[in-house]
Formats: structure tokens, sequence, C-alpha cells
């Protein structure tokens, strides 16, 4: 992390686990513990759990996110939740174009790209996720593919819009698997998004754009991998929904 340049963003997303009661009860047990936190604390919830969890957390330090938004405002689209419904119930945090969504459920570049204009035009701010699968690390390949989700999900932000869009490196390899990448590995792959960034935008521009780690980092790896220049936080699975675990991490990208 660079504290001169940007602000590390540590964000849970609890993937399909928890109901409302167990999400009141991770949370109040998490909220002393993360109260001091001098970095910005997310939690990203199943939709059904968003109002529990906006209560549980109103008047602390811990902001809430959903895990996907639709791209149109409303229509024939069963199943899904628009960014203005979001918006409209006070989530101010989304996550968009995570590898489960690509791999189960038939996200692409273009896609994910509708859903960030969509969640922008919102007024949410996006957690923003790119990363390669095994086959393409070991082909060599991670820089083409983690450059080319970057600028098609970024077709048409502008420099004033990066603000509040936060980009998760999540190495697909490394998700739920207990494997992850190293320091070197993960400040490698942010440094070449925060290049691009300056290549798309300007220098200026990269500087304060905020850039995770994802991928089964924890509270044993944490510090490890927030050492590296160019990590700015993470987005966290199994380890956000143990609140001592995601403390660790919190008290982390706070020192």
């Amino acid at each position: 992390m660079n504290k001169a340049l940007r602000k590390a963003v540590i964000a849970g997303n609890w993937k399909m686990n928890n109901t409302p009661d167990t999400t009141k009860a991770t949370i109040e047990a998490m909220k002393p513990l993360v109260a001091d936190a001098d970095c910005d604390v997310v939690l990203c919830v199943p939709y059904i759990d968003i109002p529990a969890a906006l209560e549980a957390t109103a008047g602390s330090n811990i902001k809430i996110g959903a895990e996907n938004c639709h791209w149109a405002v409303s229509g024939a689209f069963t199943g899904e939740v628009s960014a203005e419904m979001l918006k409209a119930i006070g989530v101010p945090y989304v996550i968009i174009g995570h590898s489960e969504r690509r791999q189960y459920f038939g996200e692409t570049d273009e896609t994910v790209n509708k859903r960030v204009r969509a969640a922008l035009d919102a007024g949410l701010i996006v957690i923003l996720c790119v990363g390669e699968v095994k086959e393409e690390r070991l082909q060599g390949v991670t820089s083409e593919v983690v450059r080319k989700q970057t600028k098609v999900a970024l077709g048409g932000v502008s420099e004033a819009e990066l603000d509040n869009i936060i980009l998760a490196y999540e190495p697909v390899w490394a998700i739920g698997t207990g494997l992850t990448a190293t320091p070197e590995q993960a400040q490698e792959v942010c440094a070449d998004i925060r290049a691009l960034v300056g290549e798309l935008y300007n220098k200026a521009a990269a500087d304060k754009f905020v850039i995770q780690y994802g991928g089964s980092m924890n509270a044993a790896n944490a510090a490890e991998l927030l050492d590296k220049e160019d990590v700015d936080g993470g987005l966290i699975g199994g380890a956000s929904l143990k609140a001592q675990d995601f403390s660790v991490i919190v008290k982390a990208a706070s020192r």
C-alpha cells in the first residue's frame, strides 16, 4: 500500500452465505473489532441479507455492498436486481464481474461493462473484479487477459468516474482453493493494472486508483500481501465470514 496516495479498502464478499439472523450476529461481533480501522471497511452480502446488514451497521464504520446488479433500470429480467433498487435502499457498494459470475452465470467482459455503467449511473461505488484462470497463468498470458478485462470493463468510464471504482485483482485459480498468489505475483499484476490505467487516463488518475488483491487473502497472509506498493486492500471471501479473522486483515491494512 502507498497510503500517501491511496486509502486502503478491505471488502468482504460473503457469497451465498448467512441468513438475516446470522448476518446480524456476525456484524455485531465484528463492529468493535474494526471500529478503529484506518481503512475503508465494506461487507458485500446476499440480497436477502442487505436490510439486516444495513440495520446492524447503522452508525458504524462498516459499509454495505451487494454482490451484483443488472444493467437495466427495470424490465423483464426475472431474478435480477437493478442498481437503482440498491441505491434506493441505501446500498453504496456493489461487486461486478466476479469470476463466479463469469464462470457459472455467463458474464462476459461486455456485460460486465454494461453493469459497471449502470452502477455508476445510479451513484454506486463499484468493486470491479478481473483475473486469469490457471491455464492462462501457466500459458504466460496473465497480463494480456487482465489488461483486456480491465480495458473493456472501463470502456466509456470517465476519469472522474474512476473515483467510484475499486478494482479487485482476483486470480481465479486462487479463489476458494486455498492457493494464494505470492506477494510478488500480486504486486506484479496490480502494478500492471495501474500502468494500464495510466495509459488509458493519466499518471495522476493511476496514482490514486485503488487496486485490491483477492484470492484466498486471510489472516495469516494479509500483512505480507498488503506490504506491496500497489496492493491497496483486499476482497476477502471465507475470512470475511469470521469476525476475528476479518478484523486481523483490517488491522493489517490499518498499519
